[in-house]
């Protein structure tokens, strides 16, 4: 049985903002040992499975919130992966293409930013509102807990980017792509 009342009350608020060094008030871990303990066997399983990637292929999960997400997600990165190609003049065609106008200029908006750090930070923010917007009306719901559950992944995920180990990372790949080894 579940005690979705018990589980969303103890679920601390917290916001994202990138410049803070605040701490989020609970891990993703902590998030699902909550679940585990308040939700039912079939929505236990689905909030341990919860992820920012997608599968390639579209299956259903049981919950039209989690499908909505991983729908806009998936198409989200498709877009991003055809304009890279496209930019590297790479062969793009096997690529599944999506007909989202909205996705679509959110991946040209961060694939026309010079810094990654910032195209990242951008593409957070853009999925965080996607999720205010498939959020459900019921704070109360399974939709709604599994909604705070990929808030989370985000924000800690979002807390974990740092800009001179970002830097570093990303001339170590660039120039093992042109083949230069310093």
């Amino acid at each position: 049985m579940e005690h979705l009342y018990y589980l969303v009350s103890q679920l601390p608020a917290f916001s994202v903002n990138d410049d803070s060094n605040q701490k989020l008030p609970l891990t993703v871990e902590y998030f699902k040992d909550l679940c585990a303990r308040f939700m039912s066997d079939k929505a236990k399983i689905m909030a341990e499975n919860l992820t920012l990637e997608p599968p390639l292929e579209t299956e259903s999960t049981g919950s039209p919130f989690l499908d909505q997400w991983y729908e806009k997600e998936r198409n989200l990165r498709l877009a991003l992966a055809q304009l890279r190609a496209l930019k590297m003049k790479k062969d793009n065609k096997d690529l599944p293409s999506t007909s989202d106008g909205e996705v679509i200029q959110a991946a040209r908006t961060a694939t026309g930013m010079d810094s990654p750090l910032s195209a990242e930070q951008f593409l957070n923010q853009y999925r965080m509102s996607v999720l205010d917007k498939l959020a459900p009306m019921d704070m109360f719901s399974v939709d709604a807990v599994f909604n705070y559950g990929l808030k989370l992944m985000l924000a800690e995920r979002m807390k974990k980017f740092n800009r001179d180990e970002g830097l570093a990372s990303y001339h170590k790949i660039y120039d093992s792509i042109l083949g230069e080894n310093k």
